[in-house]
């Protein structure tokens, strides 16, 4: 439902369509389940590291494993982001769902294992192969046993997510309504956790 813009607002630089959306009622657990739901329909995602004298850059990752509210993604040692890691483990995870435009935003640190991580094996899915090649020496296979395949645990220290209360004719009319009457369009819930309530969802996922 549409809302009205308060000179409140405008007085205190709030940005009316964040504050309309905050929800900070819904006790964490669900939150929490609903995050997952949202993280679990969405496999693709993209992966941001910070690399030195260029700044953020971002990449699409399949999502190999969530684990609570951490991420893991398998990916090949060579590559430039674990360069990047190397020297600054901050890292952001992205997802969007393009047909209700629920997203979510997790800031974290990245924990990089090479291919002795037993977790390998257990996260790996047939058609990964498919971004290593096979070199045909029985070693570099794109299997789980090659050299090349590494992990990236993506652990979590912040998130923020929105999820559309909304069906996409009922978010377009809701859009469209505001435009025209000029008030604040009121699509969805806009959620934050922080490092304290995903360390309980860590412990509570064990």
């Amino acid at each position: 439902m549409v809302k009205p813009l308060t000179e409140e607002e405008v007085n205190s630089k709030t940005d009316p369509s964040l504050s309309k959306q905050w929800d900070e009622t819904t006790p964490k657990e669900e939150q929490f389940q609903e995050l997952y739901k949202i993280i679990d329909g969405l496999k693709g995602s993209l992966l941001t590291t910070i690399r030195p004298d260029i700044g953020p850059v971002s990449r699409s990752m399949a999502v190999a494993k969530r684990v609570g509210p951490d991420i893991l993604y398998l990916a090949n040692i060579h590559s430039q982001k674990f360069q990047d890691m190397e020297k600054d483990k901050t890292v952001q995870v992205t997802f969007q769902n393009s047909s209700n435009q629920d997203w979510v935003s997790i800031s974290g640190t990245a924990v990089t294992t090479d291919n002795a991580d037993p977790r390998i094996k257990q996260v790996y899915s047939k058609g990964v192969n498919a971004w290593f090649g096979d070199l045909g020496d029985g070693i570099h296979t794109g299997m789980p046993e090659d050299p090349r395949m590494a992990l990236i645990e993506v652990k979590a220290n912040y998130i923020t997510y929105w999820k559309t209360t909304s069906s996409m004719p009922g978010f377009i009319k809701e859009v469209a309504h505001a435009s025209l009457t000029g008030q604040v369009a009121d699509t969805g819930v806009n959620r934050q956790l922080f490092d304290k309530d995903i360390q309980v969802a860590r412990e509570s996922d064990k």
